[in-house]
């Protein structure tokens, strides 16, 4: 397999079902968006904590899922999808590390330890791909699990940056207004 084709030289690329479309469209941008994040979060581990590090591991492996779900514009039943399991699995997480944490009184700033602020950071491009997908969803049939994957993953990745920065011993801010 050679890693150049030249055939999105002229602006256009293929989707799963090799349908040809512009490289600006809502479903190239929705999954273009879950890959920045992707690789965002390939920057941030490992966190130097086990078990943040293997579930980012798993996070980076869902939105690959995410990926194939957004690139399919037709999916069988054997196609990557995102399935209500996946969702369950970011709220359990988020769950028991909730015990871990005080409990959040007012909005906090994003800041904190080198990996808490990236993962406060991996969080906003986070909610920037649900809003992609959210208006891909809007123009064409999507799975909907896959924006409440989204959605829920953002919060996870609030909960994992406040998480590492309460190991790291940094304390949280919030805004002054």
């Amino acid at each position: 397999m050679t890693i150049y084709t030249g055939r999105g030289d002229d602006g256009q690329t293929d989707l799963r079902d090799m349908t040809r479309v512009s490289k600006t469209s809502a479903r190239i941008e929705a999954y273009g968006t879950v890959d920045e994040l992707n690789a965002l979060i390939g920057t941030i581990r490992p966190t130097g904590y086990d078990d943040v590090d293997e579930q980012l591991r798993t996070v980076q492996n869902h939105l690959h899922v995410v990926q194939a779900d957004f690139a399919n514009p037709d999916p069988d039943e054997d196609d990557p999808a995102v399935r209500a399991d996946h969702v369950e699995t970011i709220e359990d997480w988020i769950d028991a590390y909730d015990e871990e944490l005080e409990p959040l009184t007012s909005f906090i700033l994003p800041t904190g330890s080198e990996h808490g602020a990236a993962l406060h950071h991996a969080r906003t491009v986070c909610r920037r791909a649900e809003r992609r997908a959210v208006a891909l969803a809007s123009e064409e049939q999507i799975n909907e699990q896959a924006v409440q994957y989204l959605n829920r993953l953002s919060d996870g990745l609030f909960t994992f940056g406040r998480v590492v920065n309460k190991r790291d011993g940094e304390p949280e801010d919030s805004p002054q207004y």
